[in-house]
């Protein structure tokens, strides 16, 4: 079947009502009433027609009565259906059936009725009301099309619980029906014209107008799980943050002045979503981190926080860092500790909480985690002391906070296994361009944009672009733009797509984060994933994040 509002783009003339439907093709006409049924004009009908169907507001007729109407078909598959190129498009709607009218019923003659009020004449017909909907998980999106017969002014009134269209100078018959989202749409003829009443339960409706065919146009978004967050809404932006979108391409900036990025991370072995890291730690926007194994939740590349080196570097891959004043760095750093001591430097191998007898292994204790082992020696020192806090062997649970150091003292004789010793750890960055202030840092890459140009080298960075972590998909990055830390997100494409649409917009500098199912923008009072009020508000839960935190020292600012 096909809808009946289409039907006028193939060249049939229509009048698009349930009770006095008619389809007239050149000289050929079919009409249908609910009470006698298909009634052909011009010709006979040589077999009986399936009755019309109404389905999501529209009216929809049989292709057997489109071929008895003479319509010229020129493919009829499973995938295709294809007509030939009308004469002309009709542009009116065709009057009601001159046959319906009723034949005066023999009897006493009825008392004389007071004359009936002229009623106004109306040029423009509400030729048909298409309704569609769509859910993204917990947002319901619902449309509701009304297509006109010509052009009209429309006044919209919001009400508590809906709103009302007035049509000026509009004809429509009067009807009202339940749709599928539970709303109520009524059309009532006014004096004025037609009038559109819709009950939206509490949703969000945004009008706008379209024309060839005329038409006014009524989405209405509803969020049906009050603890989701629902999708962000671009014209409530906290102070200092701006919103765009550039087609597929949208941008979160913030003002230096007033938020500094940070990561951000869950405790180990734990994942957490995008929006849990930003509150917890008072942010007011955040996006996921780098690659991590989605097994374990453990990274699979640096990440370092308030200077401690939380997981290792492998050395190869873009890395986004940022200094205690808010400044973003980007490059390629190769991060070790280094333990120094009374005329000894020794650079540590890894950090991990497990041992390994041949390796001199860091790890930042979370006050869960076990490391050590037996014939092993730990020391625990904590972050600035200069001094050996204490020295074990075997297994250790190292306090929130502390560095651990195990090491075999046979293979590492310099170094101290008494509590008091002298000892400094530091953090050798092993790269130029400031990245000695750095006290946050995260690897994921690979870096799509320097110095406003496209930058990728997958090669670099030990990318496989035949894998799928390379696949066209949702994704996003961190950088920069007019000197303003920035999130991105790209709704879907390939690194390379996203990489050219952020030079195209002018951002200066970005990094790749973990993209797809990971890729997460949030801002404060919902998710930015897809942009506008269409977006998906799901995401996988993620091991870090990087977080916009207000500036103690910020000053206020004016809403952007």
């Amino acid at each position: 079947m096909l809808p009946v509002w289409t039907l006028p783009r193939l060249g049939v003339a229509v009048r698009n009502d349930p009770a006095d439907l008619r389809l007239l093709l050149g000289t050929r006409e079919l009409r249908y009433d609910p009470a006698t049924g298909w009634r052909a004009t011009g010709f006979t009908l040589s077999a009986k027609l399936p009755v019309p169907q109404l389905s999501g507001g529209s009216l929809f007729v049989p292709l057997a009565a489109l071929n008895a109407l003479g319509l010229q078909v020129l493919a009829d598959t499973p995938a295709l259906l294809d007509f030939a190129a009308p004469s002309s498009v009709p542009a009116a709607t065709l009057p009601p059936s001159p046959d319906l009218a009723q034949a005066p019923v023999p009897g006493p003659t009825p008392a004389p009725s007071p004359l009936p009020q002229p009623q106004p004449a109306f040029t423009v017909n509400l030729d048909t009301v298409r309704v569609s909907r769509t859910l993204h998980r917990t947002v319901e999106v619902q449309r509701v099309v009304l297509e006109l017969s010509g052009a009209a002014a429309s006044s919209v009134t919001r009400l508590q619980n809906g709103l009302t269209v007035t049509l000026s100078g509009v004809s429509v018959t009067p009807s009202s029906q339940t749709l599928e989202s539970g709303d109520t749409l009524t059309l009532t003829q006014t004096p004025q014209g037609a009038a559109v009443g819709l009950t939206t339960g509490g949703g969000r409706s945004e009008i706008f107008t379209l024309n060839n065919p005329e038409r006014v146009v009524i989405d209405t978004t509803t969020y049906l799980d009050g603890n989701v967050p629902p999708p962000v809404d671009p014209d409530a932006m906290p102070d200092g943050v701006t919103y765009r979108q550039l087609g597929s391409l949208h941008l979160l900036s913030f003002d230096p002045a007033r938020y500094q990025p940070r990561v951000v991370s869950a405790p180990t072995g734990q994942a957490s979503g995008v929006a849990d890291l930003v509150k917890r730690v008072g942010g007011v926007a955040g996006v996921n981190g780098g690659y991590f194994d989605p097994g374990t939740h453990l990274p699979v590349d640096l990440v370092a926080m308030g200077g401690l080196m939380t997981a290792p570097s492998l050395e190869k891959r873009a890395t986004l860092g940022f200094t205690a004043q808010g400044d973003t760095l980007f490059g390629y750093p190769r991060p070790r500790y280094v333990l120094s001591g009374a005329g000894f430097s020794v650079t540590v191998n890894s950090v991990r909480a497990k041992a390994d007898p041949g390796l001199l292994t860091a790890f930042v204790g979370d006050g869960r985690t076990r490391v050590g082992a037996d014939r092993l020696t730990t020391l625990l020192v904590a972050p600035g002391a200069g001094v050996v806090g204490s020295a074990m062997t075997g297994l250790v649970t190292p306090p929130q906070g502390t560095l651990a150091f195990t090491f075999d003292p046979a293979r590492f004789p310099q170094l101290p296994r008494t509590a008091g010793a002298p000892l400094s750890a530091t953090l050798n960055w092993r790269a130029e361009g400031g990245w000695d202030a750095a006290t946050d840092a995260l690897s994921a890459g690979p870096l799509l944009v320097q110095g406003g140009r496209v930058a990728l080298d997958p090669a670099r960075e030990g990318f496989n672009t035949a894998a799928s972590i390379w696949r066209p998909t949702r994704q996003v990055a961190f950088g920069t733009l007019a000197g303003q830390p920035t999130i991105a997100f790209l709704e879907h494409g390939s690194p390379e797509a996203f990489a050219s649409a952020l030079a195209k917009a002018g951002v200066r500098d970005a990094v790749r984060l973990d993209s797809g199912s990971s890729a997460t923008a949030f801002v404060t009072g919902g998710y930015a994933n897809l942009g506008g009020y269409l977006n998906t508000v799901w995401s996988r839960p993620v091991p870090n994040a990087i977080v916009l935190v207000p500036r103690a020292d910020a000053a206020p600012a004016a809403r952007r």
